[in-house]
Order: C-alpha cells, then structure tokens, then sequence
C-alpha cells in the first residue's frame, strides 16, 4: 500500500462507473478521506455502499461537469468541510464517434466545454489552496488521444491535447510551490465509455467498441495509475499493443502514420 495517499484528502470526478470508480476502490483501503462526484447520484451512492466496510471517509457531491459556472461554488463546499484537498483526480469526460465533416460545430464545443474547460477551472478552484499548503497534486485523465489524433475523435483529440498544454504549464508555474501534476494517457481499457460518446448530433452514439472489449480491465488501470501517482510521475501511458504509436510518433513518425492508415474506425 502507498504511504502517499493515507490521510489525504482526495477528490474523484467521474467516479460513478469506469476508471474513477475503480479509483474510488482502490483508494478506499487507505486511511483518507475521498469526496466523490459525477451527474450520476444513483450510481454514485451504489458506489459508497460498496465502500461502507472501507477505512476511507467518503463524502458524496454530485455534479454535472458542463455547468462549469457552479464548480468554484462546489469546490468550496469541499473545502469549508475538510479544509484542503490534497489530491484531485480530474477524471470525468466525455468521448466521441463521429467524423469531422458531418459534427456540428456545437457538439464540438460541448466536448470542449466538459473535457477541457470544466477540467480546467476544477484545477483553478482548487489550486489557491493547494498553494496555501504548500502542497497538492493534479491528476488528469487525458487518452491516448492526447497523444495523436485519431478516426472519429477529432474534438475528443482536441480537448485532450488541451489538457496536456494546460497542465505542463501549470506544473512549471507552480512546481516549487508544492504542486505536482500526472498527466494519465489511457488506451483501451474496459469501461462503458463508447455508450455515452457522443455523435455527430450531441446525442449518445450507444456505440459499442471492441477494441475496449478486449482492453486492460479498469481495476488493473486504477493500480497502474496509482503507482505513477505515488511515484510522481508526470505522464504516464497505459494500455497494451495500443500505447505502441505514441512512441512510433515520436521516434519513429514516417512509421506511426502508415500504421495509422491502415486502421479503421470500428478498430480504435
């Protein structure tokens, strides 16, 4: 068990389902205390039933992450009741299946708004007093799509190429100030993702992906993004064949774009 994350106080968004709930039951075992949010209240209170036996305090706050006008407010509230917030793990979002010539501009902007902007002003609502402690740590689940773009995730790439723009900055501003960032660049991992993502409309594409069928099981990713956490890694890629083009468009670019033109869609 990591030292790092007893008596701390811990902040999971997207934690009803997927990576943040397997978050959540990873963190439990710890002695913290773990404030827990997504729009889902039902979900998330089936979540803190699990956890009931835990060592972890849990506080329940459901939000919904695209009215980014109320997150200062929500923040405070944790705040006011614990006094800090030690570790945010920025992890709700929303994907995509939808091809750039046929997405209205809107969809566009909402996938923006949710993975990028509300992620963003989270960070700012609780960095000043992650600053007053002299100490906090940011971790953000961005994809693999913030590595390169990808078929049918022309936004979704977007606002996760933002993120990785957003926080590197963030660090060097405020690195010997106590603050520390890991960017998470999951690839294909078990989670009902693909179902809420949206289409060219906006609205749900209740689509089904195999590739995250056949992916790394979240519990197992939960595990790995903790032990880049405790280790305060600054970026850190999981998944497993998928992860290998980030390092093809790094070191080897000419390779990584013909792999990428011999992939389809119904294969990412």
């Amino acid at each position: 068990m990591h030292q790092y994350f007893h008596d701390k106080v811990i902040w999971i968004t997207g934690a009803s389902s997927g990576i943040g709930a397997a978050l959540l039951h990873e963190l439990s075992q710890y002695r913290a205390k773990i404030i827990i949010s997504a729009r889902r209240e039902n979900e998330l209170r089936k979540m803190m039933e699990q956890c009931k036996s835990s060592n972890a305090e849990i506080m329940l706050l459901p939000f919904d992450l695209s009215k980014t006008n109320l997150i200062p407010e929500i923040a405070a509230q944790v705040i006011a009741k614990f006094g800090r917030i030690d570790i945010l793990f920025n992890n709700g979002g929303i994907s995509q299946r939808s091809l750039v010539a046929d997405t209205a501009l809107e969809v566009d902007r909402k996938l923006m708004e949710i993975n990028f902007f509300a992620n963003v002003q989270l960070s700012k609502s609780v960095l000043p007093v992650m600053l007053q402690h002299n100490f906090g740590h940011l971790v953000v689940t961005s994809s693999l799509s913030g590595k390169f773009g990808f078929y049918e995730r022309s936004a979704y790439a977007a606002s996760k190429h933002a993120l990785h723009g957003f926080y590197e900055s963030l660090f060097l501003e405020n690195r010997h100030n106590g603050i520390h960032i890991t960017l998470v660049c999951p690839g294909s991992i078990k989670t009902d993702i693909a179902l809420s993502a949206l289409n060219k409309d906006g609205l749900p594409a209740m689509a089904k992906d195999r590739r995250l069928e056949q992916g790394m099981d979240a519990a197992v990713c939960a595990k790995k993004i903790l032990n880049a956490v405790a280790a305060q890694k600054k970026e850190v890629l999981i998944g497993k064949l998928e992860i290998i083009p980030a390092y093809l468009k790094r070191f080897l670019p000419a390779l990584f774009w013909r792999l990428m033109y011999r992939l389809k869609p119904d294969q990412s």
